[in-house]
């Protein structure tokens, strides 16, 4: 594996398992490496699995240490294998799509509409998802409106989070590209180009 995939495989890893830590709900790094992973890696699908593989350990992490019950707050009641889990997985892999679009011109206003885009496609079919398997809200348009009206709060985390993490993984990886002449996407290692 070439240092720019090992790299960027780093970034996306560290920032999901930053789920471990406290947090407030939904201000996580998920929506940000899905949209980082899109954005970078030369294969569509490396763009795809490389995210959905962070999710999924970070996943697999935070079921063994609620188990082990090594959090508290609202955290020690989570779990990071439940029944609407593939939801969440499919949402993802829509920003993944969305982040598709960063592959040619990533400039701040291109991530950041990717970002409001993401986070928005994440908050409409996961709470679209809760709102059919639940019988919290009537099934019924008005239930529907009910039930993304009280999950403003979350999307205001979660967009928050969205964000910052962006700002992070872009922002350091570009800051690599510039002091790490190998980790530049038209890079030829040394030992390649002496074939």
């Amino acid at each position: 594996m070439n240092p720019r995939t090992l790299t960027l495989a780093g970034f996306i890893v560290a920032a999901a398992l930053t789920r471990l830590l406290p947090h407030p709900p939904n201000f996580t790094p998920v929506g940000a490496v899905a949209l980082f992973g899109a954005a970078h890696f030369r294969s569509r699908w490396a763009a795809f699995v490389a995210p959905l593989a962070a999710l999924f350990l970070s996943d697999a992490a935070l079921e063994l240490t609620t188990r082990l019950e090594l959090h508290s707050g609202w955290l020690a009641r989570g779990a990071g294998f439940h029944a609407g889990m593939w939801v969440v997985y499919g949402a993802m892999a829509l920003v993944v799509a969305i982040g598709l679009l960063l592959r040619k011109r990533r400039s701040v206003a291109a991530v950041a509409g990717c970002t409001l885009a993401g986070s928005v496609t994440f908050f409409l079919v996961t709470n679209f998802a809760w709102w059919m398997g639940y019988d919290l809200y009537p099934h019924t348009m008005a239930g529907l409106v009910a039930s993304y009206v009280a999950a403003i709060p979350f999307f205001g985390w979660e967009l928050l989070g969205d964000a910052t993490y962006v700002t992070v993984l872009f922002g350091g990886f570009a800051l690599a590209e510039r002091y790490v002449p190998g980790l530049r996407s038209g890079a030829v290692a040394p030992l390649a180009a002496a074939r």
